[in-house]
């Protein structure tokens, strides 16, 4: 049996450590956020296939499935 697919994660700036909940696309890798509060443009870290990956609390539905993220 496969665990659930959690497809809320929460994401943290690292310039200001903003916090927000976010619903995770599953059809499509989400390379960019920026961050209400300082309006940092999150990009991955190297390494990272996505901002969920690098910031969220939880990484993207893909990764949780042990599967690529992005083609």
């Amino acid at each position: 049996m496969s665990k659930p697919i959690i497809h809320v994660s929460e994401l943290t700036c690292p310039e200001c450590g903003h916090k927000k909940h976010e619903t995770m696309p599953t059809n499509v890798c989400q390379w960019y956020y920026e961050c209400e509060n300082c309006h940092n443009l999150l990009k991955p870290r190297q390494g990272d296939c996505c901002v969920y990956c690098s910031y969220g609390s939880v990484p993207c539905p893909p990764v949780q499935q042990d599967k690529s993220c992005c083609p």
